[in-house]
C-alpha cells in the first residue's frame, strides 16, 4: 500500500470495540518502530507513547469520566472505553530543557517543535492502524486528566499528555468525506 492510500484510508472511527483483527503485539510493534522513525527536530527523541490496554484501558476512560466529574457525558466516555486500548501520547519536558539550555539561540522553538514532531507520531501511528484494519480516533482531554494519568501509570512529571488516541475492531464505517475545493488551501506558484 502507497502513503498515500494508507492517509487516505485513515478516518476517525468513534465506534469501536476490543476485538483486534491482528494479535496486540503486532500494534505494540507498530507503536515501537513508528516512534524511532519519525523526526523531531534536533534529533531531540522528545516523543513518548503508552499502550495501555486490557482492564487498564477500562480504567483509564473511567478515571477521565471522574476526573470530569459528570461534564462529560458517560455514554461518550463509553465509547472510548468501549475500545481495545488507548495510546497517550507525551513529550518529555526534560529533553526539551536539555536542548534549550545547550542552543539557547533556538529555546523558543523546542517546545514547538516537540509538539510538532508529536503530531507527526499521532498521525503516522494512526495510518499505521488503519493498514493493520484498525480504527482509531484522536481525544484531547488534557490538562484536566494530566496528574490523573501519570499517577495511574507512574509516570515521570516531565511527560506532557498530549492526546489520547483510543484504538480497536471498527463496528462501523464514517460517513463519506466530502470533496473540497483543494485549490482554497494549496497554492502553486511557479
Amino acid at each position: 500500500m502507497s502513503i498515500v492510500d494508507s492517509i487516505a484510508k485513515r478516518r476517525t472511527y468513534y465506534q469501536l470495540n476490543k476485538n483486534l483483527p491482528v494479535a496486540e503485539q503486532e500494534v505494540i510493534g507498530l507503536v515501537e518502530t513508528i516512534t524511532e522513525l519519525v523526526p523531531d527536530a534536533f534529533n531531540m527523541k522528545s516523543a513518548r507513547a503508552v499502550v495501555v490496554t486490557g482492564g487498564q484501558q477500562d480504567a483509564l476512560w473511567d478515571a477521565i469520566y471522574d476526573a470530569f466529574d459528570g461534564k462529560v457525558a458517560r455514554e461518550k466516555i463509553d465509547g472510548f472505553r468501549a475500545a481495545y486500548g488507548t495510546i497517550l501520547y507525551f513529550f518529555d519536558t526534560d529533553v526539551v530543557k536539555g536542548l534549550q539550555e545547550k542552543f539557547p539561540l533556538y529555546a523558543a522553538n523546542f517546545p514547538v517543535w516537540a509538539q510538532q514532531a508529536n503530531g507527526m507520531l499521532q498521525f503516522s501511528i494512526w495510518s499505521g492502524l488503519r493498514d493493520l484494519n484498525i480504527g482509531a480516533n484522536l481525544q484531547h482531554y488534557n490538562p484536566v486528566i494530566d496528574e490523573k494519568v501519570k499517577a495511574m501509570f507512574g509516570l515521570p512529571a516531565s511527560w506532557q499528555l498530549v492526546a489520547q488516541m483510543p484504538f480497536g475492531g471498527i463496528v462501523a464505517e464514517p460517513d463519506a468525506k466530502e470533496k473540497e475545493d483543494i485549490a482554497k488551501r494549496v497554492k502553486v506558484i511557479r
